[in-house]
């Protein structure tokens, strides 16, 4: 086990109702709020007048940017930057997925930096000050709600960057999982994706004797495993959807990673299709992360046999090592496309024509390596592309 710093600041308000609470929550920090949200969804559902009722009733005064679009973009951040300072807004409430709240995390860093907010995605420059964002949870997925971590996109180059720094914890988040309810069920599934390929990332890991956050990272995929097809056959499943929904934010609060080193390269690949593509990230990500496997799995075994048996319960007394690691891609594969999730390039329509352009970018024409399980060039990023066509 390697050393490690554990820190996660976020307050988690969790259950049923706890929405109502969000404007005496957001007091304690402001009076003046940037509520940022994405399409209409949360005016339908009616979770837009509950939040608005509740900071009124705080005394706070709302500004509102909505349109936060899935893979949220620059232009959008810019001007939240812009309202922010136009008005001296003091505080960015983000209600929505990762989307809303990655946009948010952008906008907070960005308002008290005078260059380019792009420029801390490009590692030019770290954040030294940020506003304070608050979260109403409403799609588990990215984990973003209790994250030191953002990812957005720059239209013009179609680039997808993520940044991460300890000031982009949300002070609160406030997750009733009645509000996922409502959730299209691939939405459902592509959050499954998601929370599993977070989980995977820190599960891969080169760093040996990490038998207690083995076990967590299991636990968490297991839970997945169970609930989700529960929710998606009664999607007003309480219970399943506490259970999914805590798993988001555990899977992502950094709690799975201590003391080991985890890898990020499935998700720096996936991003360059979601980035030229427009993808949603979790369906990416499924097609992502078994064309991984098969490329990598050979490093390591040992862990995908372990992986095979602990998570998908495969006999170890009826394989050998290497069947068992591929029996165990072969079950994260099939439980994708039993929830609806596309596992092939050719699924979401993607030909071959720009994987070399997207391997390249991956790496910055190989300037860097992706991963740390197996340290991907771009030569290796795009016999994985091929491997998901």
């Amino acid at each position: 086990m390697n050393n490690f710093v554990f820190q996660n600041p976020t307050r988690i308000i969790f259950g049923k109702d706890t929405e109502a609470q969000v404007g005496q929550e957001t007091a304690k920090y402001a009076k003046k709020v940037l509520l940022h949200y994405g399409g209409g969804s949360i005016k339908k559902t009616g979770l837009y007048d509950r939040v608005v009722k509740s900071l009124k009733e705080a005394g706070i005064e709302i500004f509102e940017l909505g349109g936060v679009l899935p893979n949220p973009r620059l232009s959008l951040v810019k001007e939240g930057i812009r309202l922010c300072r136009e008005h001296q807004i003091e505080f960015i409430l983000a209600v929505g997925g990762g989307s809303a709240i990655d946009s948010a995390k952008a906008i907070a860093i960005g308002v008290p930096y005078e260059g380019d907010v792009w420029d801390f995605f490009e590692y030019k420059a770290s954040p030294q000050k940020s506003l304070q964002v608050g979260v109403v949870l409403t799609i588990p997925a990215a984990g973003s709600e209790a994250s030191d971590s953002a990812v957005i996109t720059k239209e013009d180059t179609l680039d997808k960057r993520g940044v991460t720094h300890s000031l982009l914890f949300p002070v609160f988040s406030i997750m009733n999982p009645e509000l996922t309810f409502t959730l299209p069920d691939y939405q459902t599934a592509c959050g499954t994706a998601d929370i599993m390929a977070h989980i995977m990332e820190r599960y891969f890991t080169p760093t040996r004797h990490v038998d207690l956050t083995d076990r967590l990272c299991e636990a968490t995929l297991k839970t997945m495993i169970l609930n989700v097809p529960k929710a998606l056959k009664n999607p007003n499943d309480y219970d399943a959807r506490a259970e999914i929904m805590w798993a988001g934010t555990v899977a992502h609060n950094n709690l799975l990673g201590m003391g080991r080193r985890t890898d990020w390269a499935s998700h720096g690949i996936e991003h360059e299709l979601s980035a030229i593509y427009d993808i949603a990230h979790g369906a990416g990500l499924a097609i992502v992360f078994p064309a991984w496997m098969k490329y990598v799995y050979k490093e390591d075994i040992a862990r995908f046999a372990q992986f095979a048996k602990r998570v998908w319960n495969v006999d170890d007394n009826f394989f050998d090592l290497e069947e068992m690691a591929l029996k165990g891609i072969e079950s994260l594969e099939a439980f994708f496309t039993s929830i609806g999730l596309p596992t092939r390039l050719s699924h979401v329509n993607i030909d071959a024509s720009r994987l070399e352009e997207m391997a390249k970018k991956a790496t910055g024409n190989d300037a860097f390596t992706l991963g740390f399980f197996k340290k991907l060039t771009s030569r290796d990023v795009l016999e994985i592309y091929k491997l998901a066509l």
